[in-house]
């Protein structure tokens, strides 16, 4: 894995994701800019992503998503121009009493012009979420950041969860059936279905090396890439994990590359990767 500096995207955020002409990179209070896409078309140097629109996701303020993973699934009507966006939920100080664990908003984009608006429409929430030897770490570990992952594999069908474990410094990887928009009970609470994820549910898991504070993910031909890391001292890294194979398949550690930032947005735009870092550095990622 190489990594070659093209440019820049805005002043940094947490992840996004990229669809048709666009490049969408959303910050820790589901607040959204919106790039041309078609910059990185062809060699990219010295790039300074063209900014066309902003817009915030529209929720209610106790599920404003973290954005630490933000991917397409599948269409919410036939003649959408956006398939659902998916976004992970998380509360996670300490102090509160609902650290929002397990849980991703998912919502119906549209577009007139440059123009944007996102409705929730339905919430995915794992049911087995306080459970330990499962999702949680086994024993009296508090597991610093237990509210997951989430990755869509829109070709497959499938949803992936995934969870740093601090007990036994692993991540765990859970594979679901994709939910359809219409699933789950509706919510009086959130005014949208939510669908509960169960153990029974579960397609498959398995467990990987230990990731430095996930901030970015993504799936692509059935591989899930993810960055992490803050600084020097919890390297920034990215990693591809292999969902059917149960395995790791590749990992650099940025820092050691010269990239010492913490890394957020991952995706790709055809076959070409590219992830940004906490200060809006771009940069493609080779293999």
């Amino acid at each position: 894995m190489n990594i070659k500096k093209i440019g820049r995207m805005g002043n940094g955020a947490q992840d996004g994701a990229i669809w048709g002409g666009f490049v969408f990179r959303f910050d820790h209070a589901g607040h959204c800019w919106v790039y041309d896409a078609a910059a990185l078309d062809g060699d990219c140097e010295n790039l300074i992503l063209p900014q066309i629109a902003s817009f915030s996701l529209n929720a209610d303020d106790a599920l404003i998503p973290h954005c630490n993973a933000v991917t397409f699934g599948g269409y919410f009507a036939e003649n959408d121009e956006f398939p659902l966006l998916y976004a992970n939920v998380y509360n996670n100080y300490a102090k509160e009493q609902d650290r929002r664990v397990g849980m991703c908003c998912v919502y119906r984009l549209q577009r007139e012009g440059l123009s944007f608006c996102a409705e929730l429409v339905q919430l995915l929430k794992i049911g087995f979420a306080q459970e330990r030897g499962l999702w949680l770490s086994d024993g009296d570990v508090n597991d610093v950041r237990p509210y997951g992952n989430f990755v869509v594999d829109r070709e497959r069908g499938l949803l992936h969860a995934f969870v740093m474990r601090d007990g036994d410094k692993t991540t765990r990887y859970f594979t679901f059936r994709l939910p359809d928009v219409r699933d789950g009970a509706m919510s009086e609470e959130y005014g949208v279905p939510v669908a509960v994820l169960e153990a029974s549910d579960i397609l498959s898991y398995f467990d990987a090396p230990y990731h430095l504070y996930i901030q970015g993910a993504c799936c692509h031909n059935g591989l899930i890439y993810s960055s992490e890391g803050f600084n020097a001292d919890v390297p920034p890294s990215l990693r591809i994990i292999d969902p059917q194979a149960k395995q790791q398949i590749d990992h650099a550690n940025l820092a050691e590359l010269g990239y010492p930032t913490e890394a957020e947005w991952i995706d790709f735009r055809g076959e070409r990767c590219y992830y940004s870092d906490g200060f809006g550095n771009l940069f493609e990622v080779l293999f």
